[in-house]
C-alpha cells in the first residue's frame, strides 16, 4: 500500500476535523461580534451589515461545527464571506494582503469546499443517519 492510499483511507476523517476547525473559528467570530467577548466590542443590533454577518457566523458556524446541514450552512456562509470581501476589502486593494481580506477569502473557499465534500466523518449528522438505517433494516418503524 503506498503513501496515497494510506492518505486517501483517511480522508473522510481529515475532511471532519477541517470542518470541525474551521467552524468553532466561524463561530467564534459570530460570538465576538455579537456578544463583545474575545477582546472585540459588541456589534449594536441591526447594524448593517456587521450584526447581520455575526448571525450568520454564530449559526451557521455551530451548524458546521457540529455536522448538521452542512451543505446548507457552509453555502450561506461562502456567500457570506464573499459578500463581505467584494464589499468592505476588494475596494481597499485588489489581493488580501493588501486590503485585509484574507479571513474572508479563506472562509469563503474552505467553505465552498464543504459545500462540494460535505461534512467528512465525525458529524451528527452521521449518527442520525446511522440510526436510520439501523431503525430501517431491523424493519422497526418509528
Amino acid at each position: 500500500m503506498g503513501v496515497t492510499d494510506r492518505l486517501d483511507r483517511h480522508q473522510p476523517l481529515v475532511l471532519g476535523l477541517f470542518r470541525i476547525v474551521i467552524g468553532l473559528l466561524f463561530t467564534s467570530e459570530g460570538a465576538a461580534t455579537l456578544f463583545g467577548v474575545l477582546d472585540r466590542d459588541a456589534t449594536p443590533a441591526g447594524d448593517w451589515p456587521f450584526w447581520y454577518a455575526g448571525v450568520i457566523e454564530l449559526a451557521c458556524g455551530a451548524l458546521i461545527l457540529l455536522g448538521v446541514l452542512t451543505r446548507a450552512a457552509a453555502f450561506l456562509s461562502s456567500g457570506a464571506m464573499a459578500f463581505a470581501y467584494f464589499t468592505e476589502h476588494q475596494p481597499d486593494g485588489l489581493f488580501p494582503l493588501q486590503n485585509g481580506g484574507l479571513s474572508p477569502a479563506l472562509f469563503c473557499w474552505g467553505f465552498l469546499l464543504l459545500v462540494f465534500f460535505g461534512p467528512g466523518s465525525l458529524a451528527l449528522s452521521g449518527l442520525f443517519r446511522r440510526d436510520a438505517t439501523a431503525t430501517a433494516a431491523s424493519g422497526v418503524r418509528g
